[in-house]
């Protein structure tokens, strides 16, 4: 087949599953589509144990990636003055949006409700941050990062920037993009869902976003 036959029909095939792909997507894409010339050792992938779907195999990797992220986050943060990856979250969270209320810093990071307080409770009584009346709601208290968290924040950024090199050190950066090309819809959307779903049923979850699909 022509070669530029192959292109526009691989761009057709790119482009109806990602409509909103620029071209620089569609390169990388194509490019680590390319790179993927040797299936993984299957007996070390996900301990060995491989869901039957592609769907909960691609879900398994991305849990089993997460929890060790949050384990090396604890050896990461030792000695910064947080013990928890929950918290330097939390402390981010609070820069980034602004002396926010409490519950819009626990709603950004996605936490229970009284997970979420008992760590801003924490970094409170550390005195990491500060909390103040909410003019416009009484019934709601705002926090702001104080000077001594803001000392411990710039500690934490700078092992989670280490941990994060360190543990993704193998990809390079086409791949790195891809993997959030491909994956922040899902983010997104969820995010956005997520507060309005909590207390319903995961039937009628199901069936809300299967819907809207």
């Amino acid at each position: 087949m022509n070669k530029t036959v192959q292109l526009v029909n691989a761009w057709a095939a790119y482009e109806e599953k990602h409509p909103d792909g620029s071209i620089e997507d569609f390169c990388r894409y194509h490019l680590i589509q390319q790179k993927q010339q040797h299936p993984p050792d299957l007996q070390k992938l996900t301990g060995g144990i491989q869901p039957f779907k592609p769907e909960a195999m691609l879900m398994k990797i991305m849990g089993r990636v997460m929890r060790l992220h949050a384990m090396y986050s604890r050896i990461a943060l030792d000695d910064t003055g947080v013990n928890q990856l929950e918290e330097f979250a939390l402390l981010l969270a609070i820069v980034q949006l602004q002396h926010p209320r409490k519950s819009e810093v626990i709603y950004a990071t996605i936490y229970e409700m009284s997970t979420g307080t008992d760590v801003l409770n924490r970094l409170r009584d550390n005195g990491y941050i500060s909390e103040v009346a909410d003019i416009a709601d009484r019934r709601s208290k705002r926090v702001k990062i104080t000077a001594k968290g803001e000392k411990v924040l710039q500690r934490c950024l700078k092992r989670m920037e280490q941990l994060v090199t360190m543990m993704l050190n193998r990809m390079d950066t086409e791949e790195v993009l891809l993997c959030i090309q491909l994956l922040m819809d899902i983010e997104i959307r969820f995010s956005e869902r997520w507060p309005a779903d909590k207390g319903q049923s995961f039937d009628e979850i199901y069936t809300s976003v299967m819907s809207s699909t």
